[in-house]
């Protein structure tokens, strides 16, 4: 056979080469019962069953993937989601075929949806389904991946992808899929090369057998020439050679080629991200999102839990200062009984510390936790989606009285430093005007806002870039607010992990950027050779 150049879309970067999996999941096949009573009743205990599963997966995991499981939890607990298969059981139709033709129907809405941010979501309605199918039948559906190998298949879902093991190598190809999918989360963070949108994966006879694939470039070759196939070896142990040199220097100090110092900083989604970390790695933590508190199924979190978190990660640091940003719900990161699930455009709506001061008496339970967990350490808390001075003012003011009262109530507290993000643009064209004791811009929605354009729609992606002039404009002009009043300026976004856009953010004036703890020893390399 000859060798098959696919072109798709980056969703991973990375190389890798490996026998090929086709990805195929079991039938599930069960005895159905004539009595609609007890088909309903077996549906319901099988999406019982498949919400308990997750829910036992989400306590020994966090971040990331506990995120993409809440979300699944979520749909399952909406009784929407079941609602017309209960509808056609009552006709007479089966259990699973009730089930299947329910979800089906709205696993096609999703991928018909305008916008690839739902698009992107249609593995997690197949996931569900197929979950909820094996509950059913008692036959597990989830499609094996071998360790190793390149999956090539129609779209994956997030189960497909946590049962299979990574550490080993392997990629993954899709004729569909999505860079915004909770796959691509999955695939980025654990390090497996990934290209979505090949186009149908159709074969003239045997399928094949072996596998390239370029994570960086968004291309894959199937059955390659022997010549092919020797050069790409060469690519990858080159780039493993380079990594291996980055690694080498993780511990080091991050200066530019003529001397300059820049603070590398890490962005974590929960304590768990810090597992195995050496704090010496990095200059402290810029950005703690707090969002992953609020998503766990048992509800909001109370005052002292949310300080035994905040505690621990203080801990961790050693000292380094920690910049804890305030719950930033709403846009892309929906919460049950906090966000308004009708709006029209969540993105421009009631999010971040619009719903904060919306919530007072969610957000001062927030505040008091902080309060009292900035006697630990150096402690900063980070407020997201501010616009105007006077949402700044509100929080100020909220802060202010809970550590009043704490202190009137004898516990140990401390009023930690209270700054913004700069990622709408009005904050960054008005800076100075902000009474903050920090800025830290976030790159991600500053751009998007900038320039239109939404990072997880393709047809815009080229527009959302944070090296735009216009952005960067944006940004030398926070930078420079902040040298006026005498204050940090800081970037948080993805922007400070891309290395194409190194020297240009350090040429705002940028010295400190901060990124996961993955891209660390990556953009230390990268600022080694920026000359400022």
């Amino acid at each position: 056979m000859a060798e098959i150049h696919l072109i798709g879309r980056t969703a991973s970067p990375g190389l890798a080469i490996g026998p090929v999996t086709m990805l195929t999941a079991a039938v599930a096949k069960r005895t159905a019962s004539d009595d609609p009573a007890q088909e309903a009743a077996a549906l319901r205990a099988a999406i019982e069953g498949a919400r308990a599963e997750i829910a036992e997966q989400i306590k020994t995991i966090q971040g990331e993937v506990a995120d993409i499981l809440e979300f699944q939890v979520a749909m399952l607990e909406d009784d929407a989601l079941a609602d017309p298969a209960y509808g056609v059981i009552s006709e007479g139709i089966t259990a699973d075929h009730a089930w299947r033709l329910a979800l089906d129907v709205e696993i096609a809405g999703y991928r018909a949806a305008e916008d690839e941010y739902f698009r992107a979501r249609a593995a997690d309605i197949v996931d569900i389904r197929d979950r909820v199918l094996a509950h059913l039948s008692g036959v597990d559906t989830v499609a094996r991946i071998t360790s190793g190998s390149i999956v090539a298949a129609d779209d994956i879902t997030p189960s497909a992808f946590l049962a299979a093991d990574w550490s080993h190598g392997g990629a993954i190809a899709l004729a569909a899929g999505s860079p915004s999918s909770h796959v691509a989360m999955l695939a980025r963070a654990r390090g497996a090369p990934m290209v979505v949108g090949l186009g149908p994966l159709s074969w003239n006879g045997q399928p094949p057998a072996l596998a390239l694939v370029d994570g960086d470039a968004g291309t894959v070759i199937f059955d390659p020439e022997p010549e092919t196939r020797r050069l790409f070896e060469h690519r990858m142990a080159v780039a493993n050679a380079a990594q291996a040199a980055v690694d080498a220097g993780r511990l080091d100090s991050a200066r530019t080629a003529d001397g300059q110092r820049i603070a590398v900083l890490l962005n974590i989604a929960a304590p768990e991200d810090l597992a195995g970390l050496d704090p010496a790695i990095c200059d402290g933590i810029g950005l703690v999102r707090t969002e992953f508190l609020f998503e766990a199924s048992q509800g909001l979190p109370d005052e002292d839990a949310q300080y035994a978190v905040y505690r621990r990660i203080l801990d961790w640091a050693e000292g380094r200062p920690v910049t804890i940003r305030t719950l930033d719900a709403g846009g892309d990161k929906p919460i049950a009984g906090l966000t308004i699930d009708s709006e029209r455009n969540p993105f421009l709506g009631l999010r971040g510390i619009r719903l904060s001061l919306a919530r007072p008496d969610v957000f001062r339970v927030q505040l008091r936790a902080l309060c009292r967990a900035a006697v630990h350490g150096a402690l900063k808390v980070m407020l997201p989606m501010i616009a105007v001075p006077s949402e700044l003012d509100r929080a100020s003011a909220l802060l202010d009285a809970e550590f009043t009262a704490l202190r009137a109530e004898g516990i140990a507290c401390a009023r930690p430093p209270l700054g913004i993000m700069v990622e709408v643009p009005a904050a960054a064209l008005r800076a100075e005007a902000f009474g903050a004791a920090f800025y830290s811009i976030g790159s991600n929605d500053l751009t998007q806002y900038t320039m239109a354009a939404a990072r997880d729609i393709g047809a815009v992606a080229d527009l959302n870039d944070t090296g735009n002039p216009a952005v960067l404009a944006l940004i030398s002009r926070t930078v420079e607010a902040g040298r006026k009043r005498g204050v940090e300026v800081s970037l948080c976004g993805d922007a400070a992990a891309d290395t194409r856009l190194t020297a240009a953010l350090i040429a705002t004036g940028l010295t400190t950027l901060s990124v996961s703890p993955i891209a660390v020893a990556r953009l230390k390399a990268a600022i080694a050779k920026v000359r400022s």
